[in-house]
């Protein structure tokens, strides 16, 4: 992998061309209600667990089909990081099950924040597919404006989705190095894990040198929804993140960092995304450590 690859053009109000990234509960009725073609991927997933498809089998959006991330949207765990990017003929299988053709809008959605939303967001961008949206509050906001849920799952014909990876740009371990010192690199984990206090999965606590912690559960509110985009690019200002320098992100294992992706896109300021993350930095031991606030 190459340091960094390319970043792309700043001062482009985002990265998704004429598909905003996020889709309100009611756009999606209406469009659901009208019998417009949309792919729903269910990709509730909990990190400490129970398996986010015994939350898709109690209920979900009529129709949609449930994603594995840890399956379908990442490889398997290993020197990579946690969570690396999957093969592309494994992605490429997983969205074909899932009915997903090269002209399909995709509307991916998790409990509530999409924390892992974002991460099928990212991953399908990546893979070469821009007609995909977030829906802004998931599930909650759907079952508290009193829609329907279902049981059943969908009888889907396989699409004809074909991977084209390196749509988007990421960062490799020195790239992200380089990244903190020459751009800005937000980490986007709690900041009790980012000072190193606290390291619950990774096996060394701490963050990258140079970068700086924005945590990404200050990019929504309380009902999870994404804060307005004039907010976002307050709150990524004040860490010297704009549109007028390189900017990346990581997290424990590039979830939540395409989270971060996401809201860094709404406030219209492009991005790359460390995929291997800090589950990946710490596997090498020349890889210096940092902890405290800075």
């Amino acid at each position: 992998m190459n340091r960094h690859s390319p970043l792309p053009n700043r001062g482009n109000g985002g990265q998704t061309g004429d598909v905003h990234p996020l889709i309100e509960v009611p756009a999606l009725d209406r469009l659901l209600r009208r019998q417009t073609p949309v792919v729903l991927l269910d990709v509730r997933w909990h990190l400490a667990g129970p398996p986010g498809v015994e939350s898709y089998r109690r209920g979900h959006l009529p129709g949609a089909v449930f994603v594995d991330l840890d399956r379908d949207v990442a490889g398997p765990p290993g020197p990579g990081g946690r969570h690396p990017l999957p093969e592309p003929v494994v992605f490429e299988a997983a969205m074909r099950r899932a009915g997903v053709t090269a002209d399909s809008l995709v509307v991916a959605y998790d409990d509530a924040d999409a924390m892992s939303a974002a991460r099928v967001w990212w991953s399908l961008r990546y893979f070469g597919h821009d007609r995909v949206r977030v829906l802004d509050g998931g599930f909650r906001a759907w079952t508290e404006a009193g829609l329907p849920v279902s049981t059943t799952e969908p009888d889907v014909k396989p699409g004809g989705f074909i991977a084209h990876p390196g749509r988007l740009p990421v960062l490799d371990a020195e790239g992200a190095a380089e990244l903190a010192t020459a751009g800005v690199l937000l980490d986007a984990r709690a900041a009790a894990r980012y000072r190193g206090e606290e390291e619950p999965v990774d096996p060394v606590a701490g963050h990258i040198p140079g970068a700086r912690n924005a945590p990404t559960s200050g990019n929504v509110g309380v009902d999870g929804r994404f804060l307005p985009p004039e907010l976002l690019r307050e709150r990524f200002a004040q860490l010297g993140a704009t549109d007028a320098l390189d900017v990346g992100a990581y997290c424990g294992s590039g979830v939540t960092a395409a989270h971060e992706i996401l809201a860094l896109n709404l406030a219209g300021i492009p991005a790359a995304l460390y995929v291997g993350s800090w589950s990946d930095w710490v596997t090498n031991p020349t890889n210096p450590v940092a902890t405290g606030d800075n």
